[in-house]
């Protein structure tokens, strides 16, 4: 049963770094991705991150990626597998934002910077925890019922200690997730700053 819970997070770690691969072949590739395409890849490539494949190594890939980035937020995890799936739609331009906003908020405080220590609410506090759900209860008013979902599902995962942290911060963000969302955001600014460019062209007096 040990060994079972131990690998676990090994195996969502693959599933999830699956995802980011098929995102990255999606990329480099001139026609869209079907969906039967983006599951085989995704077996694939997770059984080949999971599987010890000896090379002189005693551990599996993903051992050794989890060493690096450690296990990614429950959040983070959820947004990723949801991706390949066909009814699929991107974040919204709020939430992006919301989760960059918090990130500088957040992280400089979390690193000794000032006298608060926001990760410390992270720790059963009743407050940050109604926050959290008010948040998810904004996201629902804006129509937005993956991040109602997801935000639940990270709770509940907090509350069961599916991971090693028993930290609620742990399970809501990661720097990956932030720079995915800042990523996202500038993108979306950019595309719209060109979208808005070519229309001020093709309505051009003369």
């Amino acid at each position: 049963m040990n060994s079972v819970m131990q690998s676990l997070p090994l195996i969502e770690l693959s599933i999830s770094c699956g995802v980011v691969g098929i995102w990255v072949l999606q990329k480099f590739s001139s026609n869209p991705l079907s969906f039967m395409v983006k599951v085989l890849l995704l077996i694939f490539i997770s059984n080949v991150l999971f599987w010890p494949l000896g090379l002189g190594m005693e551990l599996p890939l993903i051992a050794y990626v989890r060493g690096v980035t450690g296990d990614l937020s429950v959040v983070l995890t959820l947004l990723l597998w949801s991706s390949v799936l066909p009814s699929s739609k991107p974040m919204p331009t709020a939430f992006r934002f919301s989760v960059v906003f918090i990130a500088i908020c957040f992280y400089p405080f979390a690193l000794g910077i000032g006298m608060i220590d926001p990760y410390a609410w992270g720790y059963g506090s009743i407050t940050f925890l109604i926050a959290v759900l008010f948040y998810a209860l904004v996201c629902g008013l804006l129509n937005w019922t993956k991040g109602v979902w997801v935000i639940a599902i990270a709770i509940i995962a907090w509350s069961a200690q599916w991971h090693e942290s028993a930290n609620l911060w742990d399970y809501l963000l990661d720097p990956f997730l932030a720079i995915w969302a800042l990523a996202a955001f500038i993108d979306v600014l950019f595309r719209r700053r060109r979208d808005k460019a070519r229309s001020g062209y093709l309505f051009r007096p003369g």
